[in-house]
């Protein structure tokens, strides 16, 4: 058998690929969150490695949150990716509820600053004029699954800083500052990988794959209302095209 630990030739180690490959089993449902995964034994003969090899794959999803192990026992699948709608209608807390997860937000900062010109572009302003900065953090059943920054027009939206403050939620918040509804005019998707610091929220390594979500949404006039960044754990949220509607 082969120890995978270290790739040669620019190949990716064969740890990551079992990592990945036993990834896609838990995301496509061949086991499910509470079930065994096969034994060190057995998956090193599905690989054809030795089980150092293994249990360095194992250790990685344990690390992400994906796997549990028990001592003399084995490894336990401890949670299944989330399914994560992405249309015309984002909304964090529906779309967790639908998936049957526990959907939660905690706040990390929300300040009142200027806008950068890429932001006032994307929000319709002009460069230096205020935003609200609201930086949290995105959890589904408890575990974190995203960190984001969502920038709203301080001048349009009065009293949306207060309100983030007492509620969490971006919807609520927005209908307290007089915006009923609003749609998703606009999604751009990027694989980057995690900083320190998006580790430390995401309980990942650095360097971790996260995939890069940058969306506008607009009021049903087509003003601009929230110009939003987020970065999700790429092996805890699976992204799909949601409905149009």
């Amino acid at each position: 058998m082969r120890d995978a630990k270290t790739g040669s030739g620019g190949r990716t180690p064969l740890w990551q690929a079992i990592a990945t490959a036993l990834r896609s089993d838990i995301s496509d449902g061949r086991y499910a969150p509470g079930d065994k995964l096969p034994t060190e034994a057995a998956l090193s003969e599905r690989f054809g490695v030795n089980r150092h090899t293994v249990r360095h794959a194992l250790a990685a999803l344990t690390e992400e949150g994906l796997v549990r192990s028990r001592r003399g026992a084995g490894a336990f699948v401890s949670a299944r990716p989330t399914d994560y709608p992405i249309g015309r209608r984002v909304r964090f807390r529906e779309n967790l509820l639908a998936a049957g997860r526990q959907p939660e937000k905690r706040p990390l900062q929300i300040e009142t600053r200027a806008a950068t010109e890429g932001e006032a572009r994307a929000l319709e302003l002009a460069p230096g004029d205020p935003v609200v900065a609201y930086h949290g953090l995105s959890l589904s059943d408890g575990q974190p699954i995203a960190v984001f920054e969502s920038l709203f027009p301080a001048a349009r939206l009065p009293g949306l800083a207060e309100a983030l403050a007492e509620e969490p939620g971006v919807s609520p918040a927005l209908r307290r500052a007089g915006v009923a509804d609003f749609t998703r005019a606009s999604t751009r998707l990027t694989a980057v990988l995690a900083d320190a610091t998006q580790a430390l929220h995401l309980q990942l390594r650095e360097g971790a794959p996260l995939l890069r979500s940058t969306g506008v949404n607009i009021d049903p006039e087509g003003v601009p209302v929230e110009f939003g960044r987020t970065f999700f754990a790429g092996d805890r949220v699976t992204l799909t095209l949601g409905p149009e509607g």
